[in-house]
């Protein structure tokens, strides 16, 4: 059982006993010890991503944190910020030439090495159907093809830093949202281009494909010493629901159960940060996570707040058939 268990029996709202990211750096004696590794962490510019990446600076590692506005960055992270270990590096999810160019500048500065990626950047709730330059659907393209695209071009790298003392990781932030979306088996219109769209649908769709990707990549890489895992980081109140409009989100911060659930960003990002460097995760994954615990079985009822996985959360056909729509994608050949 896990240790943090019973703090999340009986939640009582953000800053209740629930662990913090840094209470797990911490708990896994973690403080000062990662001196020499390298991790990326995406949208860490604010909400989960910024204590994300406060946490994992206090291992001592040196982080590559990117961002698509480079301003609003330097003012968030400027307490962490330090020349030559915790560096900014401007990336657009939307844009499959930003991360190319953002790649290049992280392996040159780092030497070719990558020990840990976070894919934690994410928006929701688009009201209207965008596409990306690259056309592809604005929530599948940011929350997970992106991400897709990002791993393949750090993935050399990533395997080349692999030892047998530390694994390395790759760590989806998804979202129990996955449990209202089902993929066909053989016609997926990721970009909503032949069904009617819906910015629920949209993202659920995304956080699906991100579950997908780490059970894929922990098949495929896991006995190279290469794991991945996703997870629900919880529900925080942060400005990835600026696009729904204040008046919903006001709505459900007067409901009572739903301030209880409610996590702190420092609360947040303690799943990612448990996955991206806590010992259990060391050398295996695959799964699914909540609550800094592995997720238990949940019921299938479709619903996107619930909790658990569920029937459609583990499914490897349809995650190799994701990777291989989703290599077409962004144009990369298949290697394994």
């Amino acid at each position: 059982m896990s240790p943090y268990t019973s703090a999340h029996t009986d939640p009582q709202g953000a800053g209740d006993a629930r662990p913090t990211a840094l209470q797990i750096i911490q708990d896994e004696s973690l403080d000062g010890g990662l001196v020499g590794k390298v991790m990326v962490i995406t949208g860490a510019t604010s909400g989960i991503g910024l204590e994300t990446a406060r946490a994992l600076s206090a291992t001592g590692a040196t982080l590559f944190l990117t961002t698509r506005d480079l301003k609003k960055a330097n003012a968030s992270l400027k307490d962490i910020l330090e020349p030559g270990r915790v560096s900014l590096v401007e990336m657009d999810n939307a844009s499959f030439a930003s991360i190319r160019e953002a790649v290049t500048t992280i392996l040159s500065a780092s030497k070719g090495q990558v020990n840990v990626l976070v894919n934690n950047a994410g928006i929701m709730g688009i009201q209207e159907l965008q596409l990306t330059v690259d056309g592809h659907e604005i929530h599948f393209a940011t929350n997970y093809l992106s991400h897709f695209f990002l791993f393949q071009l750090l993935k050399p790298a990533m395997l080349a830093s692999a030892t047998p003392d530390f694994h390395s990781r790759v760590v989806m932030v998804s979202s129990s949202a996955h449990r209202a979306w089902k993929f066909n088996e053989s016609d997926n219109d990721y970009s909503f281009q032949r069904r009617e769209y819906h910015h629920a649908s949209a993202y659920n769709s995304s956080k699906l494909a991100m579950v997908y990707m780490a059970n894929e990549i922990d098949r495929r890489y896991g006995h190279s010493g290469l794991h991945a895992t996703s997870l629900h980081p919880g529900a925080i109140n942060t400005d990835l629901s600026r696009y729904i409009g204040p008046e919903f989100v006001e709505q459900l911060l007067k409901i009572e159960s739903v301030l209880k659930v409610l996590k702190s960003p420092e609360q947040g990002a303690a799943t990612t940060v448990l996955a991206a460097v806590g010992h259990e995760w060391g050398d295996r994954g695959g799964r699914y996570l909540e609550d800094c615990r592995e997720a238990e079985r949940g019921a299938d009822d479709d619903d996107g707040l619930g909790v658990g996985y569920v029937h459609q959360t583990y499914d490897p056909k349809q995650e190799a058939l994701l990777w291989k729509d989703s290599l077409v994608m962004v144009g990369i050949a298949d290697d394994a």
